[in-house]
């Protein structure tokens, strides 16, 4: 139970985040109304999604105090935090690439078929051209096609047509790049991983401890954050960590934890 006790916590946050939105709609529930775009607790602490809100001002819009307020909390909660908290603890598109990259590995599709060669910074273009074509377009342009609140409102309010952009990301994970659309192209994602530069919770690695399986490297989605392994104590400072916990799993020596503290002689 021990190997699985993070990915077990985290699909238990996600379904019954999803629950309570899907309630809140279905059942009037007012835990938790709207979507991950806009919603409020308990009908009155408003959340907005601060990259969404950020499309609209480039778009020109003028978004209401309570999609501001909403923002900044959000904004706040992921900075303190640190990494990609929502990319592997909240959004539901995670259990869809983590379905493909299964896949990927019960078919040995990893080392017997070559990905596309694809670099994780273009995320981070996608950001920009994300807010050039909002400003152009006068709407908030990757919420248009977002297979992630495709994904959302599709399971809250009933099946769409946006299930297709869902379709695209799975094929893609399964056939194209390994890890591809949250590793590389998700903009929301590269958008998170700048917030949390500096959050305090970290993914801690003890040298002493570690036996150089590299267990660790093999299952992180990103394992360009885990460079000190096998090098030197340190901790992951890399924003583009989702602390998802896998790599503690794996690791029989209990060279990784999670941790608020880590050396500032590390560099991401």
């Amino acid at each position: 139970m021990r190997k699985y006790k993070y990915l077990i916590s985290r699909r238990s946050t996600q379904i019954v985040i999803l629950f309570l939105f899907f309630s809140g709609n279905a059942y009037g529930w007012q835990i938790l109304r709207g979507n991950l775009s806009s919603a409020k607790v308990f009908g009155a602490i408003p959340l907005s999604d601060p990259f969404a809100v950020l499309q609209s001002l480039s778009a020109g819009a003028s978004p209401a105090t309570d999609a501001i307020i909403g923002a900044l909390i959000i904004f706040l909660i992921y900075a303190l935090l640190g990494g990609r908290i929502f990319c592997a603890w909240v959004c539901p598109l995670n259990m869809v690439t983590d379905l493909a990259n299964k896949i990927r590995t019960m078919w040995n599709m990893n080392s017997t078929q070559k990905s596309w060669e694809m670099k994780r910074e273009v995320r981070y273009w996608v950001i920009a051209l994300s807010l050039v074509l909002s400003a152009i377009l006068g709407v908030a342009a990757f919420e248009w096609i977002s297979p992630i609140g495709a994904l959302h409102r599709g399971i809250i309010y009933g099946l769409g047509a946006g299930w297709a952009f869902v379709m695209v990301v799975f094929l893609f994970d399964l056939f194209a790049v390994k890890n591809g659309f949250c590793g590389h192209l998700c903009p929301l994602g590269g958008f998170y991983s700048l917030v949390g530069r500096f959050g305090f919770l970290r993914i801690g690695y003890d040298k002493d401890k570690c036996s150089s399986c590299m267990k660790c490297i093999d299952i992180c989605p990103e394992k360009q954050v885990l460079h000190m392994v096998g090098k030197q104590s340190g901790a992951v400072l890399s924003g583009e960590c989702i602390n998802c916990g896998r790599c503690i799993e794996v690791c029989d020596e209990d060279a990784v934890r999670f941790s608020s503290i880590y050396p500032k002689n590390i560099k991401s």
